[in-house]
């Protein structure tokens, strides 16, 4: 083990060679914590819109942690003090924020796991590596959860502008397909600074941020709310929920082991034991979509006919509406289907759903993307630029939804 070379170098499609910076990363990524990320899909069930998009958050994090060592080295040129130690905790954090990710992204944490969101296990995780890497994430789990003083650092990795954020607009797009959501990410990082503690961009840059928000709001339009991955996610993360009801009920599911325990465990955020863990890092996108292959033949219609749904992609009708559905036409719907498949109510509740979908490309409430005129003075993105269009896209645009079996049109 003593020769093993460990700078290693990674051939990555969107920006050619990635580096390993040192032996610790190597061994973080080399840790079976890490190595679950090649096994988590980055986009859930966007494969089923866009046959690309099969890239995981194994991509996206080294990803992520190359756009972190050019952004050091650009703040370092322009003469940021960033110390060995502080360079090397940002590159810890950015390469673990999303650790915490359970199968298929984002369903676990409405079904499987109850209100336990990502960043919360990603904590966990970097917690219990740090245990075992004998306190050398300690200042990385302090910028990640923004008590660390500098505070452009925690920026870097979680804003509205973040190397999150540059990674995954443009390698989603890349993947998918989708040109709209295509970034210039190099640039933006070339137009970084810090002032009076705040990472700004400098002046010159702002086109290319109005261009970053552009792409955000058409990014997630386009793909990550697509109507087809919508409904695909909504019938994953009814699957779940479904086989988690007929378990507790004391009905056999097959499973792998992982994926048994959550099913047949009730497990909150405020009860995530080290056990809970362990086995949540035993858990991927292949327990879940094996178990759907098993349970399309299962004896319970419902679990079984939401599972062929997504096998054989023949999914719900999904609507978007502008407003929210009226509530006599929902009932209407469910009754059409309850006495059609002679199902009970609680049964159709699993196959009419509603909800909305949101999407704001720049929040005027968190943290703005400050612009650094010439003069030097400070100013919010929206002010800076002479597009009106910034303005609307700080507005939160409500879409509403409801699906249903297609047999009812």
């Amino acid at each position: 083990m003593g020769n093993t070379n460990k700078l290693k170098i990674f051939n990555d499609p969107i920006y050619g060679f990635i580096t390993i910076p040192n032996s610790l990363i190597y061994d973080l990524i080399q840790h079976p914590y890490f190595q679950r990320l090649r096994r988590i899909s980055q986009m859930g069930m966007s494969y089923l819109v866009y046959p690309g998009a099969h890239h995981t958050r194994f991509h996206h994090a080294l990803g992520s942690m190359h756009l972190m060592q050019s952004a050091v080295k650009t703040l370092q040129f322009k003469g940021v003090s960033i110390s060995k130690d502080e360079e090397n905790a940002l590159y810890i954090a950015i390469l673990l924020h999303d650790i915490g990710h359970g199968p298929f992204s984002h369903a676990m944490e409405h079904s499987i796991v109850e209100n336990i969101h990502h960043e919360e296990l990603s904590l966990l995780f970097m917690q219990k590596l740090n245990n075992e890497f004998n306190g050398k994430l300690s200042l990385a789990i302090k910028i990640f959860k923004g008590e660390y003083h500098r505070k452009f650092m925690l920026q870097l990795i979680s804003s509205q502008l973040d190397m999150d954020r540059l990674d995954y607009l443009k390698r989603d797009s890349f993947y998918s397909g989708v040109a709209e959501g295509n970034i210039n990410s190099e640039r933006l990082i070339q137009m970084m600074n810090v002032v009076d503690d705040i990472l700004v961009i400098e002046e010159k840059g702002v086109y290319s941020v109005e261009k970053f928000l552009v792409a955000r709001r058409l990014m997630y339009w386009q793909t990550y709310l697509h109507k087809t991955s919508v409904v695909a996610e909504l019938i994953l993360t009814k699957i779940l929920q479904r086989a988690k009801e007929l378990a507790q009920n004391g009905i056999e599911i097959v499973a792998s082991k992982p994926l048994q325990y959550f099913i047949q465990n009730k497990i909150s955020n405020n009860q995530f034991t080290d056990n809970d863990l362990l086995t949540f890092s035993y858990l991927d996108d292949f327990d879940v979509m094996s178990a759907i292959k098993q349970w399309q033949f299962h004896t319970d219609k419902t679990l079984a006919t939401l599972c062929k749904m997504i096998i054989n992609r023949d999914l719900l009708k999904i609507k978007i509406l502008n407003e929210k559905p009226n509530s006599n036409a929902i009932k209407e719907i469910k009754q059409k289907l309850i006495l059609s498949e002679n199902i009970s109510n609680k049964e159709a509740d699993y196959f009419v759903l509603t909800g909305k979908l949101k999407n704001q490309a720049y929040s005027k409430k968190a943290a703005p993307i400050m612009i650094l005129k010439k003069n030097k003075y400070l100013v919010d993105v929206i002010e800076a630029s002479d597009q009106l269009l910034l303005k609307a896209l700080s507005k939160t645009v409500t879409k509403f939804y409801i699906c249903y079996p297609k047999q009812l049109l």
